[in-house]
């Protein structure tokens, strides 16, 4: 196996770097699959040291890299025993042992081949329109577990209008979206359960946001500080605020100044859907096709 490698790496060498470049440029489709070929090893290189150093296996890699460091160095100053040994064991039986070593990734990379992890460790991740009705449905599944808890919530969806000085006002979570994270938020006598959380490009952005407050003439004497908060800021931006009630657990969504009152599992999930990803997000996309096809056109004319 040595030798095989000893030898790839000689016929490598055979033509100097610069003569092949050269060369290369002489043919560009040559060059051109060249800088793919470079690129593509690098990006692998670049990615396993990335998901290595977020693992265990990441101690490991430092050691091997030092134990080649040492071969060579060994090498270099002519300890021919030290070398002589860490070369035989390196190169001779490194490659079994990073099998067995990196077993269990190895074996993980494999089962993921194809699936939504690989894709995502590829750079494909899901369309925008797929991950925020995921997203929908998170929110209204938390929605429901709050209200069956009375637990009192006000989770605000940004669209197109920014609501970043609302962001500012509250603490920065940065997370995924998940139910279990949105309940824990609102769990009373928590430190981030008072204000609202703002969830902005799919991603659970603050919690804690302090909103602007709808006018007394604007709500009904009954319903509290949340449901003046939420129509508020429906008023102020194009954003659609979801409203659990602590006192009847009832859900609630403010949307362009106006209050829906106890919404049902259905009603909030068709509602979210339909301003948030049909009348949104798909409206977008045709309106991008539609100057992309007169674009299209006038260059035919």
């Amino acid at each position: 196996m040595k030798d095989d490698i000893m030898a790839g790496i000689a016929e490598f060498y055979k033509i100097n770097i610069l003569d092949r470049i050269v060369a290369m440029w002489e043919h560009p489709l040559d060059l051109i699959l060249f800088i793919i070929d470079i690129g593509i090893v690098l990006f692998l290189v670049y990615k396993i040291l990335k998901i290595a150093k977020d693992s265990r296996a990441w101690q490991l890699l430092k050691g091997i890299i030092l134990l080649l460091i040492i071969t060579w160095l060994s090498g270099v100053l002519r300890l021919n025993i030290l070398h002589a040994i860490l070369d035989k064991v390196v190169l001779s039986w490194g490659i079994l042992a990073l099998i067995i070593i990196f077993q269990p990734e190895i074996r993980r990379a494999l089962e993921q081949l194809g699936t939504s992890k690989m894709r995502k460790f590829f750079g494909f991740t899901e369309d925008i329109e797929t991950k925020t009705k995921e997203d929908i449905y998170k929110i209204v599944i938390a929605a429901e577990e709050m209200s069956k808890r009375q637990i009192g919530a006000l989770i605000v969806i940004e669209r197109d209008i920014g609501i970043k000085d609302i962001v500012d006002t509250g603490i920065i979570i940065n997370a995924e979206v998940s139910p279990q994270l949105l309940t824990n938020i609102f769990v009373p006598k928590t430190p981030l359960h008072d204000g609202a959380v703002i969830i902005s490009n799919n991603r659970i952005t603050a919690a804690a946001c302090m909103l602007p407050l709808a006018s007394d003439q604007d709500i009904a004497k009954e319903l509290g500080t949340r449901h003046r908060a939420g129509i508020g800021i429906s008023k102020e931006s194009d954003a659609i605020a979801v409203i659990v009630s602590e006192e009847t657990g009832k859900i609630s969504i403010a949307k362009d100044g106006t209050l829906i009152a106890d919404v049902n599992e259905e009603t909030l999930k068709r509602i979210l859907i339909k301003n948030v990803v049909t009348d949104r997000l798909v409206s977008k996309e045709k309106r991008a096709k539609n100057i992309f096809g007169n674009l299209k056109k006038d260059k035919n004319k």
